[in-house]
């Protein structure tokens, strides 16, 4: 089932799997759904500014797309790497859709990988990062039984409710695997009707008797991830989700334009260089998601709290016109006292420490003294404070506010340099050493050396 609105779902199915022709029908029509709406995007762009370079095209929305768990990323990239590769001539050429859709499904698998990236959604992850269950993370994996500890039916607990949606029959799995029960009683003998059927006519009731029996196991599933999208659009979005999504909208568009101007399929694998540096973006990506969410919720910063990582206290006094330096030299470095009763396991030097109020200020600790439970925290404060010589307002805390310093930062890091492929070694995907031919007399010396 596909589409973008609750109730209108298209149905698209293979009355026989093992017909190769059928399999293909089956991805063209999805194609036709899918890419269309996907190239509806990229007709509305916007000039976005850059920092230190010039300004970058980019799409003003972009398209999203949800799979009921996890399983069915994982089958989107299975989908996306049997399609992208399909020639469009020749003998077993197939609709010039076909392999554009699996370059698309292979991009949404990719991304999905970044953390915080909204292009591609598991329901059952998303509502997992939103609501705890009265169950293990495996059975979390189950979206009609997830839904039910979070939004049980009225009269009935949560626990009931989740036990319930365990029966297949009134609440199908949500994919991409059936019911071994539903595969054996309903699907086989509807495949086998589908397979005997002698002309047209009988050939289209059981057709449509095979559709209705697929739809049966997709519809509740459909309804259970627009039931999911529900809640979570009533939930308040943190305040770093539109600059993640920028960030979504811009990897989309490129995306497009690389396509449109008759990009090449991905690879099956990535080269050492390419496998480094998607794994660099990788970390940077987790570590900004993890500062940001730490930012946007008390309740995450919390944990790093408790851990020592982060403290929150007020201002006890400021040193606003400290100068360290002479001359040319001298920089404005104030100072800031900071009583906290979080359990600070900081020292002088250690480490950096950011305000999530200002994000572009940083903090070295110069001293940490009292009693745990009752300490007192010296910090000097650099940057986001102008090039003069006073701090703007505003720009540095006063007596009596509240702040929160942590070592969690999600400034950007420029990508760290990696090698050419040519200069990447042999043993990593790069050109193989070449080996000179042995000379004849080396030949005769090795043979001397034997007997």
């Amino acid at each position: 089932m596909i589409g973008n609105e609750r109730g209108r779902p298209r149905t698209l199915i293979v009355p026989q799997p093992r017909d190769r022709g059928q399999r293909f029908d089956f991805a063209h029509s999805m194609a036709m759904i899918f890419l269309q709406h996907f190239g509806s995007f990229a007709g509305m762009t916007e000039n976005v500014g850059r920092r230190g370079g010039p300004e970058k095209v980019c799409a003003v929305d972009a398209p999203q797309v949800w799979v009921p768990n996890d399983r069915g990323i994982e089958f989107l990239r299975l989908f996306g790497r049997s399609t992208r590769f399909r020639s469009t001539t020749g003998e077993y050429a197939v609709e010039v859709s076909v392999p554009i859709l699996g370059r698309w499904l292979t991009f949404l698998a990719e991304r999905a990988e970044y953390v915080g990236s909204s292009l591609l959604l598991s329901a059952t992850s998303v509502l997992s990062g939103h609501w705890a269950t009265g169950q293990s993370s495996l059975e979390d994996a189950n979206l009609a039984a997830q839904l039910g500890w979070i939004a049980p039916p009225e009269g009935s607990t949560g626990a009931e409710a989740a036990l319930a949606a365990e029966d297949p029959v009134l609440s199908p799995p949500a994919g991409p695997a059936t019911d071994p029960t539903f595969d054996r009683e309903v699907l086989a003998p509807a495949i086998t009707e589908y397979d005997r059927a002698a002309g047209d006519a009988q050939r289209r009731r059981a057709y449509s008797r095979l559709e209705s029996a697929l739809r049966s196991q997709l519809e509740p599933t459909w309804n259970s991830v627009w039931d999911a999208i529900g809640l979570l659009r009533a939930q308040p979005p943190g305040a770093h989700v539109a600059a993640r999504w920028d960030l979504d909208k811009q990897a989309y568009y490129n995306f497009h334009t690389y396509l449109a101007g008759g990009g090449f399929p991905q690879p099956k694998r990535d080269s050492a260089v390419a496998a480094a540096q998607r794994l660099s973006d990788l970390e940077q990506y987790q570590a900004a998601y993890d500062a940001q969410r730490a930012f946007d919720d008390p309740l995450v910063m919390a944990e790093y709290r408790l851990s020592g990582e982060a403290f929150v206290g007020t201002v006890t006094s400021v040193v606003p016109d400290r100068v360290v330096g002479a001359g040319r030299r001298a920089v404005l470095r104030p100072l800031i006292t900071v009583s906290t009763a979080d359990p600070v396991r900081l020292a002088p030097g250690d480490a950096t420490v950011t305000d999530r109020a200002r994000p572009q200020q940083r903090g070295e600790i110069h001293s940490v003294t009292g009693e745990p439970g009752d300490l007192e925290i010296t910090l000097e404060l650099a940057g986001g404070m102008g090039r003069g010589r006073t701090a703007p307002a505003g720009t540095i805390p006063l007596p009596g506010q509240q702040v929160c310093f942590s070592t969690l930062t999600d400034t950007y890091r420029p990508r760290g340099s990696f090698p050419t492929r040519e200069d990447t070694p042999w043993t990593h995907g790069g050109p193989p050493v070449p080996v000179a031919a042995p000379r004849a007399d080396d030949a005769n010396t090795a043979d001397e050396e034997w007997s």
